[in-house]
C-alpha cells in the first residue's frame, strides 16, 4: 500500500531521523548527494497496518534500480564541482570521465565490464540502507508515542 498522507504527517519526525541517520550515511559507501537520489526513488509503506503486532514500515525500492546507474554520475559531478579536471576528485585524463558515461551506457545495455556486478552491489547496499532508515523511522515514532496513531491512520484508510 502506498499512501502518502501518512508520510505527510511525519515530516518533522523524518527530519529528526535524517539528522540522526546522517552519521550512518557518512559510514556508508554513498555520498550525501547519492543518498538524496536513492531517497527520491524510495517510497515508504506500512505493511499490515491493521495488525498491531505485524505492522512495520518498509522501504519500497522498486524504482531504485532505475537510479543506480546515475549514482556514479552524481558523484562524478560533485568531483568536477570540487575542483574540475586535475582538482580534488577531478581527472586530467578526459578519456576516464567519458569512459564513466560510456561504461554506464554499456552497463545499462548489459554489455561490457563488471558494471553489472558493481551496480548490483550498489543496489543491494542501497536497499539495506533504506530499510535501516525505515526501521529508524518506526523506532523514532514508537519512542515518541506516535507509531500507533500513524499505523491506525493507515489502517483506517486501507
Amino acid at each position: 500500500m502506498s499512501d502518502t498522507s501518512w508520510t505527510d504527517r511525519i515530516v518533522g519526525d523524518r527530519m529528526t531521523v535524517d539528522q540522526e541517520f546522517a552519521a550512518r550515511i557518512r559510514e556508508s559507501q554513498f555520498s550525501n548527494q547519492q543518498w538524496s537520489l536513492i531517497m527520491t526513488a524510495t517510497e515508504f509503506e506500512i505493511e499490515h497496518p491493521d495488525d498491531p503486532d505485524r505492522a512495520q514500515i518498509v522501504a519500497n525500492t522498486d524504482k531504485l534500480e532505475g537510479v543506480i546507474p546515475e549514482l556514479d554520475n552524481v558523484q562524478a559531478g560533485m568531483g568536477a564541482m570540487a575542483g574540475g579536471p586535475g582538482g580534488p576528485g577531478g581527472s586530467t585524463d578526459s578519456s576516464s570521465s567519458s569512459g564513466g558515461v560510456f561504461d554506464s551506457i554499456m552497463g545499462a545495455l548489459g554489455i561490457g565490464g563488471d558494471g553489472g556486478s558493481a551496480e548490483k552491489e550498489q543496489l543491494e547496499a542501497a536497499e539495506r540502507l533504506t530499510q535501516e532508515y525505515a526501521t529508524e523511522i518506526q523506532s523514532h515514532l514508537e519512542t515518541k508515542g506516535r507509531w500507533e496513531s500513524v499505523r491506525q491512520h493507515v489502517a483506517d484508510d486501507s
